[in-house]
């Protein structure tokens, strides 16, 4: 029995071009009907539909190449005639984009960039690249290690944590970032989590013990102001929690951390320490307001599930706050769209309180309006952060 042997994966723009060369004139039936729906996005649904319309001969060829299953693992198709760009997913995490010139019959793999670039001509027309918003959503350390399998996907969180409490377990010199980040956390300007008393990692371990020993003779529920001065001349300050038994809970975790860090403690540990106060919340659809826009152009449920997120998300800061003994009002911040032509709602006003909840407030943000000899062109206008009311 002979052994197996491993094969390149062909590549997207390979895969096409072999059918090409063994189907041509099926294949180009079939990138034609594309093309004589004229320019647009196509989902998946609707090239497999079109697959389905072809002659039967030639849909059974076809499916005898790699091309059925391209047509299967495309999330969408951008047609410019006489280009057809088809973006492929043929399994999680891993994106292939390949366009075909429908009359020439060339093929040519894209990139994530050039990809996007050609899809925005479907609005723009063609662009010479400059004016472009691009965000980039890579690592901002080159030193993190970025997750390969599919079923890191989600995980996010758990990987990096693995990532930073293996460093730990093997250099305890990589404490001292945590001990830095502990010492400098403030909010508003007030210390929270550690003070200038406790300057180095064997200080921290003492005063920890020490503050477990204190702890363990309290009952659980004593609120964290009983014994706040107490904890503030060892060096700790708020952040630990409301009570005895959560701020003792917090100490233990910190104290398993320093002596044998492992991913899961870690993470407990940092979701615990309150860093999140403020949030922004952007929303351009339509005409985004408490009342009278249901109906209104672009104007939906998105309304009515945003406002309901800002409400839960209220009640659980707040709750999360409380349980760290913290005395603080969250903000959110809804960003949506300044809209002159109000049509009867609020959407031209800067400023816009939200009816039920405690600290929050919409901000329609000006929309500048350039005018092409193509015709309209909207974008928004950057956002200007220096612009955005202070939280």
């Amino acid at each position: 029995m002979g052994t197996p042997r491993l094969e390149r994966i062909r590549s997207l723009r390979e895969r096409v071009e072999d059918t090409l060369g063994e189907h041509r004139n099926y294949l180009v039936s079939l990138l034609s009907k594309y093309v004589a729906q004229g320019k647009g996005i196509l989902q998946q649904h609707h090239l497999l539909d079109a697959f389905d319309a072809i002659e039967d001969h030639a849909r059974d060829r076809l499916s005898e190449g790699n091309f059925l299953e391209v047509l299967k693992s495309s999330q969408e198709a951008i047609v410019l005639p006489p280009f057809v760009a088809i973006a492929v997913r043929p399994r999680p995490g891993v994106w292939e984009y390949v366009r075909v010139n429908v009359y020439e019959l060339s093929v040519e793999q894209l990139s994530v960039s050039e990809y996007l670039r050609f899809k925005e001509e479907l609005v723009d027309g063609f662009a010479n690249g400059s004016h472009i918003l691009e965000l980039d959503f890579e690592p901002f350390n080159a030193n993190v290690p970025k997750p390969t399998r599919s079923s890191s996907i989600g995980n996010g969180v758990q990987f990096l944590n693995r990532h930073l409490s293996s460093i730990m377990f093997h250099n305890r010199d990589c404490l001292e970032p945590l001990l830095d980040f502990l010492r400098a956390h403030k909010h508003k300007g007030h210390v929270m989590m550690l003070n200038d008393r406790i300057h180095n990692l064997s200080r921290l371990q003492s005063v920890l013990s020490k503050a477990e020993d204190y702890l363990m003779k309290l009952p659980g529920d004593t609120p964290y102001s009983q014994f706040a001065n107490q904890f503030q001349e060892m060096g700790l300050e708020k952040g630990w929690g409301d009570t005895a038994a959560r701020v003792l809970e917090m100490i233990h975790l910190l104290l398993d951390i320093l002596q044998a860090p492992d991913p899961s403690t870690l993470e407990t540990f940092l979701g615990r320490i309150p860093m999140v106060f403020n949030v922004v919340i952007l929303s351009p659809h339509g005409y985004f307001g408490q009342a009278n826009v249901l109906g209104l152009p672009d104007t939906g449920g998105q309304v009515v599930y945003i406002l309901d997120q800002v409400r839960a998300l209220e009640s659980e800061m707040m709750l999360r706050m409380q349980k760290q003994g913290l005395d603080v009002e969250p903000k959110i911040l809804i960003v949506t769209r300044l809209i002159p032509d109000a049509k009867g709602t609020t959407v031209n006003q800067r400023l816009e309180r939200v009816s039920g909840i405690h600290t929050y407030c919409g901000f329609h943000l000006e929309v500048r309006r350039e005018f092409y000899a193509n015709g309209f062109h909207g974008l928004m206008s950057g956002l200007i952060w220096s612009g955005l009311p202070r939280m």
